[in-house]
């Protein structure tokens, strides 16, 4: 009896845990989407500051991240189309900050690399003093899903950064750089699976990754003949990914297949 009180209890306690978290599980699907919403975030950015006014649309899409992520924060459980809205609102704005840096004010790619790579190890560096734990299944207090939600707005900064600057200043092009991530990303993959990487290190260092594969490779398809893209448009390009990651983001929120 006692025992089956305790196995009770236990299990509770996760269910209790699983409900108080407000981020998927980490599973197939959770990968595909991430990746699709940072190619997305890419050329939408491009797109926008393109067509109108930057200095219009860049405080409004500001605007816009800063209500999704107040939906996100306040909800009172997961839910695929919010977390998914303000994680693409994260790459559009993620990818804005890290282009106005060299844009605007002429910051060379490598200068915001380094840059928004300090700033990610002060927030993961603060966050495991404060929390004793990077773990994303203990996403569970207002205090560490904004910590989670910082680190993941620098990781999509600082990947815009590092796909830039392999492309344009390294001279490697979108396409290859495309595939130089696709290597990379299989690092913390196969280490994890095969060498008992730490599952923490492990899925922060894949998740910064997806930023610049994602991004190369949208860039490549959007892009001029000139600039060795495909030249299909980033105007297009972004739409097809809206469109892929809202079909995803629909099955997800009815199957519930990334809710423990």
């Amino acid at each position: 009896m006692a025992r089956d009180q305790l196995l009770h209890a236990r299990h509770g306690g996760v269910d209790a845990r699983q409900a108080l978290s407000k981020v998927p599980e980490v599973t197939v699907f959770f990968w595909v989407v991430k990746v699709l919403t940072t190619g997305m975030g890419e050329t939408t950015s491009d797109f926008l500051v393109k067509t109108f006014n930057p200095f219009l649309v860049v405080p409004a899409a500001g605007v816009v991240l800063a209500v999704s992520l107040a939906v996100q924060l306040f909800a009172k459980r997961y839910n695929a189309a919010v977390y998914w809205f303000a994680v693409v609102m994260v790459s559009v704005f993620g990818t804005m900050a890290a282009d106005v840096l060299h844009v605007q004010l002429g910051i060379p790619y490598i200068v915001s690399t380094g840059f928004f790579a300090v700033v990610l190890a002060a927030i993961l560096g603060l966050w495991y003093a404060t929390e004793k734990t990077l773990s994303i299944h203990s996403i569970t207090t207002r205090r560490r899903e904004l910590f989670y939600w910082a680190t993941v707005l620098t990781t999509f900064a600082l990947g815009t950064a590092t796909g830039d600057m392999t492309a344009s200043t390294l001279k490697l092009g979108y396409f290859s750089s495309g595939v130089l991530f696709a290597v990379l990303i299989a690092i913390p993959t196969v280490g994890h699976w095969k060498l008992g990487l730490n599952a923490i290190f492990a899925f922060w260092f894949a998740y910064i990754v997806t930023r610049p594969l994602g991004a190369s490779f949208a860039d490549w398809m959007g892009v001029s003949h000139s600039r060795g893209g495909l030249d299909w448009g980033t105007g297009p390009v972004s739409l097809v990914l809206a469109a892929v990651i809202a079909v995803l983001v629909g099955y997800l929120a009815v199957s519930r297949k990334d809710v423990a």
